[in-house]
């Protein structure tokens, strides 16, 4: 019985999917790399050395963070790009591409900007995410993981975790714990504040993860091989096939609703990750896209590899 009421609660949210088309459309300054939502103002990094503050409400840009230029071996300036950006408290943390391609990391508060790593660090920094007022964790290409202390200027530790190439990383709600995911398709799950692994998961990718999501116990990935993993906690871990590789995934606050770049147009497929019944499917990118990113259960945002970035309100 409790197995024929699954099935018809997976057949009727599969019935009633459809089409949806974005509610609003922010233009970037240049291509977005990465953006961060809080309250009704929208944060974007972009490959031309700033960072675009809007208005979500009208869309319109009413702010903006101006990197310096850097200059080249043969006398140009040209800007940095931002690969990375997080929110906290009225704090904005910017990484951008330096020198050798070398990171530089900045945070502006109360219209200032403040470097506070350099590319004489020679760190590779893929992601930078606050954890509070005080500390900020880092994870690069190279599986390294730091956790930095911007009052006192020092790392708490730097943290090898693994040989293979880091995929993604992401923060759970409380920022207690961080899901990473490498090229080898295999999840770890550690803790922030000792860098403690405290558990591998059994890899439902066979290869390369570019992008992980983690809410609520729940944390999903997107695979090379076509493959969404699901893992949830205390629960059997699985994955959904894809027709194209999977370059982005996210994760509704709760966890109940999955979301991963879908097929050659690069659409988003929505789904149910208890059920695995899929749902809405999202439309209106023309490029690859590089970050789905849920504001609440009914609200999503997404870029890909242009200036544009979507909004959707869901039913």
């Amino acid at each position: 019985m409790f197995k024929l009421v699954i099935v018809s609660l997976v057949f009727s949210f599969s019935l009633f999917a459809k089409e949806l088309h974005p509610s609003s459309i922010f233009h970037a300054t240049g291509y977005v790399n990465s953006f961060i939502v809080n309250g009704d103002q929208l944060y974007a990094g972009n490959n031309m050395g700033t960072v675009d503050i809007f208005d979500i409400k009208t869309q319109k840009i009413i702010n903006q963070i101006t990197l310096p230029p850097l200059l080249t071996a043969i006398n140009q300036l040209v800007p940095q790009n931002v690969i990375s950006i997080d929110y906290l408290n009225g704090k904005i943390l910017i990484v951008s591409i330096g020198e050798n391609s070398y990171r530089n990391v900045w945070i502006y508060e109360k219209y200032e900007l403040k470097q506070i790593v350099d590319e004489r660090k020679k760190l590779t920094i893929k992601k930078a995410m606050f954890i509070n007022d005080e500390r900020i964790l880092f994870g690069t290409f190279g599986s390294d993981i730091i956790l930095h202390d911007t009052k006192e200027n020092y790392n708490l530790y730097k943290s090898h975790v693994t040989q293979s190439t880091m995929g993604g990383i992401a923060l759970n709600s409380d920022k207690s714990k961080m899901a990473m995911s490498y090229e080898s398709g295999e999840i770890k799950v550690i803790d922030v504040m000792s860098s403690k692994v405290e558990h591998t998961y059994a890899s439902q990718n066979v290869d390369n993860v570019y992008d992980v999501a983690f809410n609520n116990g729940v944390i999903i990935t997107a695979g090379q091989d076509r493959r969404v993993g699901v893992y949830r906690d205390g629960q059997k871990e699985y994955h959904l096939k894809s027709h194209f590789l999977v370059y982005a995934v996210g994760l509704s606050p709760s966890g109940k609703t999955g979301a991963y770049a879908s097929g050659e147009e690069q659409s988003i497929q929505l789904f149910d990750t208890q059920t695995k019944a899929l749902g809405d499917t999202l439309v209106a990118h023309k490029s690859r896209i590089n970050q789905i990113w849920f504001k609440s259960e009914k609200e999503i945002l997404s870029v890909g590899s242009r200036n544009d970035i979507f909004y959707w309100k869901l039913d």
